[in-house]
């Protein structure tokens, strides 16, 4: 905490040297009238020992089973630069990186802009590649392939605005800001009342997982967005290529342009850059201290000239200084006050030796110390602990006790010889700028080690890195210079207006945004109006599933059906007025094969077909696509609105979302399932290769087959090509055959422990991974079946403990997709074991090799565990229980899908023909009661009236005989 006094006669008091100062501060008596500010504190979140907690928590026993990391490959960065211009950011991040790589990371560098660093990056062995952007800010990037994310500079801020989406929010993210430029932009918006701005930017400022700042001064100057997450790593090659760019633009004597003469010895007063109480004073007694120097002057040449460089534009700190030097009888001119943030250069560049004036304990090395160092000035400094630790007393630098002023006037003394500088403190700044050069270089690398250390949650088959201490000292010892002396000349354009330019795209971006949703300002944070909405979706879906199911009811037949299987082969009548058809949908149903998506998020929406053959499938209903004839999973499947269960399941929630009343929505001969991931990793079918395996499923080449395109033995995640139970074993802690162990027992019912597992045997036949695959429809109901009853059986295993605490045997640390790495491989077990063909298709020829052929299997497979009487009847066992017990215990089989036995059959024929019967003896009592009713008498006889004839009065003589 930095904690800075109201007033320096407290100090002085506190510190025991009264009896040393008492004169001079009398002598500046007149100061205590004035008002020296608001005091300042600072302490900054300790968010390191808040990730050391977090990790602590991780145990090497979860559920009184043993963890173990394998460690087969390297956690993987990705370093994101908004262009690739020579800057001091690139030095800093290739100095870091070459550091990072040596303890054991794999990094990868993107890039929305090339430039001339791109051949230093190839050169260090980094693989890079020039990304861009869509409109809404999106990259065509799988970012969960990678264990963290480096972003670096504001102007990358883009790929925060990615990162932001599901499904990569959670993954963990290091954002450098090194420019002070949106800090001012802040203020501004908060001062015109533009708070939508604000909001905007502390959402992006939320995401990161932690953001570092060089120094503490720009943790505060953000302090409008601080979320808890600022960290402050020191050390920067900043100031040091700043101070030669300088050097180079400023040949001629800039003494002549500033109003200085050429003998006029200048003395630069600096300080913090902090506005605090006491500093006034702190540079009164500087100029106290300064005072004797006019006799030495006197006789001389050269005249006396100092420059307070301190406070900002708004401040009436010129006046103050103007006093405080006439009551110290400065003759006029002699000092002045500059602006700090003004012209800070130009008066460090025309200083012939500089003093920093300021007595603040700071956490870090103040930055203008180090500019001033970099550009071989002398300096003399108060003996503070952050300033000691760096400048070593009349090696590289002055130093002089803050509690005794009167030093500084003897160091003076000593530097400065008939108007000119000593040879001594010539010496001095000369070794002064060989060790700014590259000060702090040890403190930055380690630190973004020690950082990532304790923030990545790697796998169990990532290896962990190194310790920071263990990074060589010559990669700590300076920052990497050699590899840009090549292109030196090679400097980015004005990086300040850059990043102007770039915060105006976003602005005017969110400003469009904005308009396009006039409702935004009413309802951004309306949950109320939100929760409205949710609740009378779920009315209307249950409304609509009733209605549905009566109209089931309805429509069935009297026939009977003797097995399960009669149940899914007859096609009921689909609602038509519930089920929109396209133009997707129209084409796919005479097509032999629908493959699903599945997705969740926004961040997902780059990786998706758009094609016929191709069908997305939400497992979000917020986070579907818009326009897209998408499958909404949760609608099908309530269990999938419960996040926990969307979680732990991943893409095997789809599954269960189109296995259940699955005649409604598929149609096709053939059902498959394609992940985004694929796509996003280039292991996607090809045009060529949907046409192949297109033509094999219409020639029927293979039977009841799984066809697979993405392969165990070249997936990065197995990199030794380890044998199928031996790579589960690594994704999963080390406990996969334990945990499946586990759940065929509950399963099945067996009480002992089996002695093995179904074999996987090492042939020459490789598995399936990452959900690409393709069977039957029959059988991918067979399929879904066991699946049902095994994730049901897993989720005993896992579901209190994992709920409650977040962890579970299968991973290392906290992870919400608990045994999905599991279920990853399930397939691969039924198909084997279930005597299905296993076919690869290369996913970019479509050539097709059938793996593990049936003949190698005999004597291998559990046939009976997996035959489709033995899962029917556990199926069936567990609806007729759910249906006439009603258990009240948790059980997640009743969600994951239609519920159904031959029982189920006779109760709604029994309760068909009852309402048959109890219709049918409704009209026969109506009959009957119409027949006994009593009738009422006539009360009159009606007689027809005889017709007579026109103009006659008589009846004619024919009829009287």
């Amino acid at each position: 905490m930095l904690f800075l006094p109201g007033s320096m006669e407290d100090q002085i008091k506190k510190s025991g040297t009264i009896s040393k100062t008492h004169d001079l501060f009398r002598d500046l008596a007149f100061l205590k009238g004035l008002d020296f500010g608001e005091d300042v504190k600072f302490e900054p979140l300790k968010i390191l020992a808040k990730f050391q907690r977090e990790s602590k928590e991780v145990n090497e026993s979860v559920a009184m089973r043993k963890v173990v990391r394998f460690g087969y490959r390297k956690p993987r960065l990705a370093l994101v630069f908004a262009d690739l211009w020579v800057d001091p950011h690139q030095i800093h991040m290739v100095t870091v990186a070459t550091a990072l790589q040596e303890i054991g990371y794999e990094i990868e560098v993107f890039s929305m802009e090339d430039g001339p660093v791109h051949a230093i990056w190839r050169e260090i062995g980094v693989p890079i590649s020039v990304i861009t952007a869509d409109e809404k800010m999106k990259f065509s990037i799988d970012w969960l392939n990678y264990n963290g994310v480096l972003v670096n500079s504001l102007k990358a801020v883009g790929v925060l605005y990615s990162l932001m989406q599901e499904p990569f929010k959670n993954v963990p993210l290091v954002w450098t800001i090194h420019e002070q430029t949106l800090a001012a932009r802040l203020r501004q918006y908060i001062s015109n009342g533009q708070s939508d701005l604000v909001d905007n930017w502390r959402k992006v400022f939320n995401r990161a997982t932690v953001i570092v700042f060089p120094n503490y001064i720009l943790p505060m100057a953000y302090s409008t967005c601080d979320p808890g997450n600022y960290f402050v790593i020191p050390g920067s090659p900043a100031e040091a290529w700043n101070a030669n760019k300088l050097t180079a633009s400023h040949k001629d004597n800039l003494s002549l342009k500033k109003g200085h003469g050429p003998d006029d010895f200048v003395i630069a007063v600096v300080g913090s850059q902090l506005l605090y109480k006491g500093l006034w004073l702190e540079h009164a007694f500087v100029l106290q201290a300064l005072y004797p120097l006019l006799n030495d002057f006197s006789s001389s040449s050269s005249r006396l000239k100092i420059t307070i460089l301190a406070g900002d534009s708004a401040s009436n700190y010129s006046t103050v200084v103007e006093t405080i030097a006439l009551h110290l009888k400065y003759p006029n001119e002699t000092v002045k006050h500059v602006v700090a943030d003004e012209d800070a250069d130009t008066v460090l560049s025309n200083a012939d030796l500089v003093i920093y004036g300021s007595f603040l304990e700071e956490h870090t090395f103040p930055d203008i110390l180090l500019k001033t160092m970099c550009l071989e000035k002398p300096i003399i400094a108060p003996d503070l602990p952050m300033v000691r630790k760096y400048v070593s007393d009349r090696v590289n630098g002055y130093l002089f006790p803050k509690d005794d002023i009167r030093v500084l006037t003897q160091i003076m003394f000593q530097m400065v010889s008939n108007g000119k500088l000593s040879l001594l403190a010539r010496n001095v700044a000369s070794i002064g700028k060989h060790t700014a050069k590259n000060l702090m270089v040890s403190e930055s690398v380690e630190g973004y080690a020690s950082l990532l250390e304790n923030i990545l949650m790697l796998p169990s088959e990532v290896a962990s890195s190194k310790a920071a201490k263990d990074i060589p000292v010559k990669l700590k010892a300076e920052w990497q210079w050699h590899y840009f002396e090549a292109i030196a000349d090679s400097h980015s354009p004005n990086i300040t207006g850059r990043t102007n330019k770039y915060l105006d795209r976003v602005e005017k971006q969110y400003n469009h945004s904005d308009m396009e949703k006039p409702m935004a300002s009413i309802a951004t944070d309306d949950t109320f109006l939100y929760s409205i909405s949710e609740e009378q979706k779920y009315v209307d879906m249950l409304y609509m599933r009733k209605r549905r199911e009566d109209e089931e009811l309805k429509d069935r037949t009297d026939q009977p059906r003797g097995t399960w299987d009669d149940v899914y082969r007859s096609a009921r009548r689909a609602d038509r007025s519930l089920h929109e058809r396209d133009e997707g949908e129209l084409e796919r149903t005479g097509q032999p094969l629908c493959i699903y998506e599945p997705y969740f998020g926004e961040g997902t929406w780059h990786f998706l077909h758009r094609a016929s053959l191709y069908r997305g499938l939400g497992l979000s209903t917020r986070g579907r696509r818009r326009g897209a004839d998408d499958v909404d999973a949760p609608s099908r499947l309530p269990l999938l609105n419960h996040a926990y269960y969307r979680d732990v399941l991943g893409e095997y929630g789809a599954f269960f979302a189109i296995a259940n009343r699955i005649d409604r929505i598929h149609r096709n001969a053939w059902i498959g399932f394609q992940s985004w991931r694929a796509t996003a990793n280039m292991k996607s079918l090809s045009k060529t290769a949907e046409r192949s395996l297109l033509d094999d499923l219409e020639a029927r080449r293979h039977g009841d087959s799984l066809y697979f395109w993405a392969r165990l033995d070249t997936d990065p995640r197995n990199p030794l090509k380890q044998d199928f139970w031996s790579f589960c074993d690594a994704i999963n802690a080390g406990n996969c055959q334990f945990a499946f162990s586990e759940a065929l027992k509950k399963m099945y019912g067996i009480r002992h422990n089996l002695s093995s597992l179904p074999a996987m045997p090492i042939d020459e036949g490789t598995w399936s991974v990452m959900h690409c695959w393709v069977v039957p429809t029959k059988s991918f109901m067979e399929f879904v079946m066991f699946s049902r009853l095994f994730v049901d059986a897993l989720d005993a295993q896992f579901y209190d403990e994992h709920h409650k605490t977040g962890h579970c045997y299968l991973s290392l640390s906290k992870d919400k997709h608990c045994y999905s790495r599991l279920l990853e491989l399930l397939v691969n077990v039924w198909a084997y074991h279930s005597a299905r063909r296993m076919v690869y298709v290369d996913p970019n020829t479509g050539l097709m090799q059938e793996q593990h052929k049936l003949k190698t299997r005999r004597g291998r497979m559990w046939v009976k565990w997996f035959q489709p009487n033995t899962l029917k009847n556990m199926d069936e066992d567990f609806a007729e229980e759910f249906d006439s017990d009603h258990p009240k215990r948790r059980w997640l089989w009743p969600s994951t899908g239609e519920i159904f036995y031959q029982g189920i059959y006779e109760k709604e024929r029994n309760m068909r023909n009852k309402e048959k019967e109890k219709k049918r003896q409704q009209s026969k009592d109506k009959i009957q009661r119409m027949r006994k009713r009593t009738h009422q008498k006539a009360l009159g006889k009606y007689v027809k009236p005889q017709l007579e004839e026109p103009n006659s009065t008589t009846l004619p003589a024919k009829l009287l005989t």
